[in-house]
């Protein structure tokens, strides 16, 4: 008769382990012991350094640490990956979220995830434990659209780039073709004539037959928006101690080193995003491939977004595929498709695996899983190796094509035919010259003569060609012998703008042969005068530099359209295909400029380009009336190898950063690893926090403080340590 009550019982417990509450219990509990393996000291810059037993632990207090500096920076990546920003930001954003959808598909990562090896879901779902435990233990913290963070989510996010693959897809074509709206040439041709700061980066590294301390150095400096990554140090007792900078919300260090190696990945011009043009047929919702017509593949995505009166509302859309991928616009009478990697799992345990790869051999072996489009990659370690690598994700193709362009997807011969080995892509494994440098460009000048050759590879293994920054790399690194810590951030923070070196003597030049009698060579004798005299060098006193990038500036808009649609460099229609009176009125204009702006054309350059953090919202304000700091390197467009992309803002005169240098490191390779490094404004995005602004001095004067990466080093440099939660 006793047995019953029991049965019931046991009855009512399990319910009650079912139910939503309890399993929060459970939850809560499960966190809170993982939290006590878990070590958190901040050292004096607010800087994270975590411990954890096991690489799992460390992952769940890596993400615990970024959170409690920005959350919201950490919640929106991964809105903008799941394709969830319209529930956030409503109606406009739907088309962001649909292109994100083509490619991201929850229920297909959730598969993915539970065929994910054992040790990659136990560090996703301490990635997912380490971001709710935050929310539990910070009540007052109200996400915008993630709740509940679940650990397959880690799978829409594997790549740590500002920018990833999808995001080549033009959003107003996409919007033309899935939402009847007509798209404007007008607006696309101003897009093009805007100057735009290059997005990408620099990395520069350094074999000890280079450097005075006979230990191999290397530059890490990526060119990103602000406040876009986190500086942290993640260790554990299974042999992660790795340092540098991780995208808000991702659990493995981007850009950075350990104590053998190092790596700085830098955007690539190499070619793995292709358009394909399909034949679409009229009897039939088919597509053409060679002697057959296939059908087009349809499916439905639905678009939640919130409406203008708070409420969610559902927008749906009948979406094509061929084999080539997700159709994406249209045109000339043709459907585009396009390919592009998609291998989350693979990304994501490459993205990890290489952050505890100890020399070159086992980052090559890491390289194997060729889950990597779109970064180059600069490498160093403590055996005195230095290596450039091209992405490892390289679809073969035909090369009689020109992949730039869509290519006839009726045509069989222009499909990928599997991927280039990783020997078969351009590489360098300690050069003779003992220097390897990438800024974006291609790679056929990374090492001077000692480069790989262009004619020994495919046209598709580089669309981006050379850059002003690649030549300045060259003129800093070439014939060195003794570079140390402090003498390579002083190349990288050399004033030089080689871009000038290439357009100023033709306006000289154009000067010169104008006739005296035109009204402009007499209006303009004085700013001639003064760029004859410039020595093509930044300096936040220089006068000259505020004149050139203003003329710069002013003949770009001219020109851009034109020169881009020829596919040449716009350097070179400025310097040799534009008239000289357009030179002339183009440096009329600019002189103007800067005087309604400023009073006076001869404005130093340092009184226009500026540093200022007011808020911590994701979309900066600014305002000419509060404080800034001068910054005297200008933008990488010029050939500045420090980037800071700045220009009027709405309300402003002056220039105001947004991109640009943003996580500067130097390291070397010795027996005890040493670096310094510095971040734009600094670590937390709280305008409360101390550590809101307190590197912005030290940033713009490009003055790298000390890396405390041994536990010796943070002795009386240590703020708080503490366990999450706590």
């Amino acid at each position: 008769m006793q047995v019953l009550p029991r049965a019931l019982a046991l009855i009512a417990v399990l319910i009650a382990l079912a139910s939503p509450a309890a399993a929060a219990e459970s939850d809560a509990a499960r966190w809170a012991r993982q939290a006590q393996k878990v070590t958190i000291v901040r050292d004096d810059w607010g800087i994270a350094h975590v411990h954890g037993k096991t690489d799992a632990d460390a992952v769940f207090g890596m993400v615990y640490a970024q959170a409690e500096d920005d959350f919201n920076r950490v919640e929106t990546n991964y809105i903008n990956a799941m394709g969830r920003l319209a529930e956030a930001e409503g109606e406009t954003a739907i088309w962001q979220d649909l292109r994100m959808k083509l490619f991201i598909d929850p229920a297909q990562l959730q598969v993915q995830y539970a065929q994910s090896p054992a040790w990659l879901r136990t560090l996703m779902t301490a990635w997912a434990d380490g971001l709710n435990y935050y929310l539990a233990t910070h009540p007052a913290v109200t996400p915008r659209v993630i709740r509940r963070f679940e650990p397959w989510m880690a799978l829409s996010f594997t790549e740590g780039s500002i920018g990833g693959d999808i995001e080549s897809i033009s959003l107003p074509q996409l919007e033309a073709f899935y939402g009847g709206r007509r798209t404007s040439m007008a607006d696309e041709q101003f897009a093009l004539a805007q100057f735009k700061e290059p997005s990408g980066s620099n990395g520069f590294a350094i074999a000890p037959s280079n450097t005075a301390g006979g230990h191999a150095l290397l530059l890490i400096n990526p060119h990103t928006s602000f406040f876009f990554r986190s500086e942290q140090q993640v260790s554990s007792d299974e042999g992660l101690n790795v340092y540098g900078a991780a995208t808000w919300g991702q659990f493995f260090i981007y850009q950075g080193f350990n104590a053998k190696a190092g790596w700085m990945h830098t955007s690539s011009g190499v070619d793995v995003i292709d358009e394909f043009a399909e034949t679409i047929g009229k009897a039939g919702l088919t597509y053409r491939y060679g002697a057959e017509d296939r059908p087009v593949t349809t499916s439905t995505i639905a678009v939640p977004y919130r409406a203008a009166d708070g409420t969610m509302k559902t927008r749906t859309f009948t979406v094509y595929r061929t084999h080539h991928g997700p159709i994406v616009r249209e045109a000339g009478g043709k459907w585009i498709s396009v390919a592009l990697m998609h291998r989350p799992v693979a990304a994501l345990s490459q993205s990890f695996l290489r952050t505890k790869a100890v020399d070159y051999a086992s980052y090559m072996k890491v390289m194997e899983l060729q889950a990597n489009s779109s970064n180059n990659t600069l490498f160093a370690d403590t055996k005195g190796e230095v290596a450039y690598l091209h992405p490892q994700f390289i679809p073969r193709r035909d090369d009689r094509f020109d992949y730039t362009k869509p290519v006839d997807g009726s045509d069989p011969a222009t499909d990928w035919k599997g991927l280039h080995a990783l020997s078969e892509a351009p590489h360098l494994l300690n050069p003779t010259n003992g220097w390897i440098a990438n800024t974006n460009n291609w790679p056929y000048s990374a090492a001077g003569s000692y480069s790989p050759r262009k004619a020994d590879y495919p046209r598709y293994m580089d669309s981006a060609g050379e850059n002003p920054r690649g030549i300045h790399a060259d003129l800093v690194l070439r014939d060195r012998k003794d570079f140390t810590l402090q003498s390579l951030i002083a190349a990288a923070y050399d004033p030089r703008l080689t871009a000038f070196d290439q357009m100023i003597p033709p306006l000289l030049a154009a000067y010169d042969a104008t006739p005296a009698s035109d009204p402009l060579k007499v209006r303009l004798a004085e700013q001639i005068v003064l760029l004859r005299g410039w020595d093509h060098r930044w300096s936040a006193d220089s006068a000259a530099t505020s004149l050139a990038v203003f003329w710069g500036e002013q003949l770009w808009g001219e020109v851009a359209v034109t020169a881009r649609a020829a596919g040449r460099p716009v350097y070179e229609d400025m310097a040799t295909r534009t008239t000289a009176a357009q030179k002339l009125t183009a440096l009329a204009v600019a002189s103007d400029r800067l005087a309604q702006d400023f009073g006076s054309w001869r404005t130093p350059w340092g009184q226009i380009n500026r540093f200022q953090r007011l808020t911590g919202d994701l979309v900066q304000p600014f305002n000419d009336a509060a404080p800034s700091i001068p910054v005297p390197f200008a933008s990488a467009q010029w050939g500045s190898l420090a980037s800071f992309g700045a220009g009027r803002k709405p309300g402003t005169r002056k220039y105001y950063g947004t991109s640009g240098n943003s996580f500067v490191a130097v390291v070397e390779f010795g027996d005890r690893v040493q670096a310094r490094a510095v971040t734009a404004g600094g670590e937390s995005g709280d305008p409360k926090s101390p550590h809101f602004n307190d590197q912005a001095g030290r940033y713009a004067a490009g003055d790298l403080r000390e890396v405390y990466f041994h536990p010796d080093q943070l002795a009386g440099h240590t703020e708080r340590t503490y366990r999450p939660g706590r």
